[in-house]
């Protein structure tokens, strides 16, 4: 279970499916007698022109490594494509009323960032939230934590993100900002990510090389074909194995990931099956904390370091298995006195399967001061051998939509509508949480094991139903009114697993969500204000020291009003939004005081979970991008006042919410060398404000600023495309506390990781 915080990071892989994908795509790489036919694609600096597109200069490089001329743009994303978690089919995504960004796996490559944690560098508005690389990713958008089990989507059906999900057949992350009650039942209101799987498109086959300087070694394969002679079949396969070692001491480990996608084109129905298995093993690394009163300096710490390196560490393990099949029909049009046209029924089912093996030395409080919130001023803590082996979640789900366009006199609508069944169920064994010994910041400290299995663990089992329904409406050329509705059932229930404190509930709800748009015909100008929900569930813990204990609380609703105003054209392109979201808070507040309490409840005290009050985010977030001859920019920024109010503890009232950077700031660029066709320098500045570290204020980390550079260079070797990637991360190998995430009613520090630098090399065939 989920029941401690970590700073995580990667182990060596086993040499078996390495060393096979390694020698594969060494000789991917290798001349082949295949014709070179499609380009390395874009980057986060995005290729204008592809390397297969361009002409070669001979003149410039012998006939075995051709330069390839490409000019490279910084590029967010231009809004071309849909987002299809919004739920509004091919409506671009620079139409839409929403705020929201796409980020592509070229992106991801030339950030040299590979896995979810790390796109906090591309997007001022999403931040660390008790992030552990390695271990599950936790992010935060627009200051409020995503819930790992309701607010991820992949293809648009919801998966439970208590794993670690690989990217190697990913396409797109797609991330909705704000409420997301029109598109998820139950979800926090930061926003949703979708995970955009890789299809067929055609023949295809790439090969990718990636190393760091500390020894870390990754191979891959993405390949793909379509039939010839008329067929339409298609198949895309993408394998990928990595050997995780990071700079961080005693925490090697390996990563794989198999995946296959089919597609076929029968008549009007469009096929598509997928199935994806992944598996990372991997011991994670607790994070700092304070030492008694005093929160150390960034420097005093060894970033290396790590808290889980005893004799009797075990890795963290994931393994995963996913698999969807969809179906889509387009029906026929009725003919020009039709009112409906491009009338699509659509089928979509999915399953996925997780086990967990969950292993940590794990460091938490400070016993000799009866402090549990931090460690002990001489730089000692408590350690523990936790240990939860067996985890399983398995989740399905099935939607059923219709989606038409309906003209009606001047009107024109974009209709869609559907349900959503969803099953979840999560079933563990007993776990080991055993004090051990006291162990030392600095990692020297060896205590003995003990796996006794002396807890409990809890079964979960959630379902749900959604019936939902959107329309655009176009009222006049320049002017589009938005309407969606998501009605839910939840049935949900749990025990733990020796059958005692059994709790279940049902509940539904309607998530509303209205916008209007105003966007002048070849003006390039989109205004928009919309005003939605967002709903979340839960039930008072069967605890005898909780009144009513069991019951289910209210539903709370999140509210959500939003401004914005875009550019989508000209030599600067650029958006604005203001939003305000006002989200009810539960907390466990002490009968004997009537004050909050700091630690949930874990003391004897009798206590009472309520409503208690609001968290309240608003915030100005402003994205911009501009071309000036050789050079590309792209920036995007993050003003937020966060604050609580209204709690029946006074002194909570105007508070931050701990781990909430106030400010935040993304910068990437790219400079093209007409010295060197095909090259491109690259660089991307990330800054963020301070962070609370503890709910009363009282500690504040600074805020800090890193940068990163790179290259970029695209070439023809043997006649086929190239691309070759190199990257120093934290040049200046700044010292900083990253995050201060405030869980389990412990304060925990994660120091930015140091200098380290990557060389990666991908080449079409």
């Amino acid at each position: 279970m989920n029941r401690r915080c970590v700073f995580s990071v990667r182990r060596a892989a086993q040499p078996g499916p390495l060393s096979v994908l390694c020698a594969a795509a060494v000789m991917a790489l290798l001349p082949s007698a295949a014709a070179a036919q499609a380009s390395a694609g874009p980057a986060v600096p995005q290729a204008a022109s592809t390397p297969a597109a361009a002409p070669a200069s001979a003149s410039a490089a012998p006939a075995s490594a051709q330069v390839v001329t490409v000019t490279v743009t910084v590029t967010g994303n231009r809004g071309r494509q849909p987002v299809d978690v919004a739920g509004f089919g091919d409506i671009p995504l620079s139409q839409l009323p929403l705020s929201a960004s796409v980020i592509s796996r070229s992106q991801l490559a030339d950030a040299g960032i590979s896995s979810l944690a790390d796109i906090t560098r591309l997007d001022a508005d999403i931040t660390d939230s008790y992030n552990a690389p390695g271990y599950i990713n936790q992010l935060a958008v627009r200051g409020f934590t995503l819930d790992n089990r309701f607010n991820f989507r992949r293809d648009g059906l919801p998966i439970n993100a208590e794993t670690v999900i690989g990217q190697a057949n990913k396409q797109a992350l797609e991330v909705i900002k704000g409420t997301s009650g029109l598109q998820a039942g139950t979800s926090a209101p930061g926003g949703l990510v979708n995970f955009v799987v890789k299809r067929p498109q055609g023949r295809l086959a790439e090969a990718q090389l990636a190393v760091t300087g500390t020894g870390g070694l990754e191979a891959g394969l993405d390949v793909g074909g379509q039939g010839t002679g008329g067929s339409t079949l298609g198949w895309r396969l993408n394998a990928q194995a990595t050997q995780l070692r990071p700079a961080t001491r005693s925490a090697d480990g390996s990563r794989h990931l198999l995946a296959l996608a089919t597609e076929a084109q029968l008549g009007r129905s469009l096929w598509e099956a997928e199935v994806e298995h992944s598996r990372q093993s991997q011991p994670s690394t607790p994070g700092f904390s304070l030492l008694g009163d005093r929160l150390p300096a960034a420097g005093s710490v060894d970033p290396r370091t790590n808290l889980n390196n005893q004799a009797w560490s075990l890795p963290v393990v994931f393994d995963g298995l996913t698999g969807s099949l969809r179906w889509t029909y387009t029906l026929p049009d009725a003919g020009s006195t039709s009112a409906f046209s491009g009338t699509q029924l659509q089928a979509h089912l999915m399953q996925q399967r997780l086990h967990t093996d969950d292993r940590i030395a794990f460091p938490f409080g400070c016993s000799a001061d009866n402090r549990w919130d931090r460690y002990c001023g001489d730089g000692s803590m408590d350690l523990y051998d936790f240990r939860s082996e067996g985890e399983r979640r398995h989740s399905t789900a099935a939607q059923l939509k219709l989606s038409t366009r309906l003209a009606t006199g001047t009107v024109v609508h974009r209709l869609s509508a559907g349900v959503l069944q969803n099953r979840l169920e999560a079933r563990f064994n007993r776990q080991a949480y055993n004090w051990v010994g006291t162990g030392l910041v600095d990692g020297s400290a060896q205590v003995p094991a003990d796996p006794t299995l002396t807890d409990e663990n809890t079964h979960r089992t959630e379902r749900s139903q959604e019936w939902f329904v959107q329309d655009a409406a176009t009222l006049s050329p320049a002017l589009t009114a938005w309407a969606g509705a998501r009605h839910s059932r939840l049935d949900r229930r749990s025990v733990r697993t020796d059958g005692s404190r059994a709790t279940a509930y049902e509940q539904g709800f309607t998530t509303p969500w209205l916008a209007l748009s105003w966007s002048p015909p070849g003006s390039g100008w989109v205004a928009y204000g919309s005003w939605g929900k967002g709903i979340e569930s839960e039930v008072t813990p069967n605890r005898a020291r909780y009144v009513s204990p069991g019951q289910a609380l209210p539903a709370l609703e999140s509210r959500q009003v939003e401004l914005g105003l875009r550019r989508t054209t000209g030599a600067v392109r650029w958006k604005a939004a203001w939003f305000d979201i006002r989200r009810p808070v539960w907390s466990d507040v002490l009968l004997s005081t009537g004050r909050v309490a700091p630690d949930s409840c874990a003391n004897d005290d009798r206590c009472e979970r309520r409503a208690d009050g609001f968290a309240r985010h608003r915030g100005l977030e402003a994205e911009a991008e501009a071309a000036y001859g050789p050079f590309s920019l792209r920036g995007s920024a993050l003003w937020l006042q966060a604050r609580r109010d209204a709690s029946v503890d006074s002194s909570l009232n105007g508070l931050r919410p701990t781990n909430v950077p106030e400010r935040s700031l993304k910068l990437q660029a790219a400079w093209n060398l007409a010295q060197v066709p095909g090259l491109s320098l690259l660089a991307f500045a990330t800054h963020e404000g301070s962070r609370a570290v503890l709910p009363d204020n009282s500690v504040v980390t600074p805020g800090w600023t890193r940068i990163d550079l790179g290259a970029r260079w695209a070439l023809r070797w043997q006649g086929h495309p190239v691309v070759a990637r190199v990257g120093v991360d934290n040049v200046s190998n700044r010292l900083a506390w990253q995050e201060s995430p405030y869980q389990y009613g412990h304060a925990y520090l994660y120091p930015m990781a140091p200098r380290s630098w990557r060389a990666s090399v991908e080449a079409r065939f």
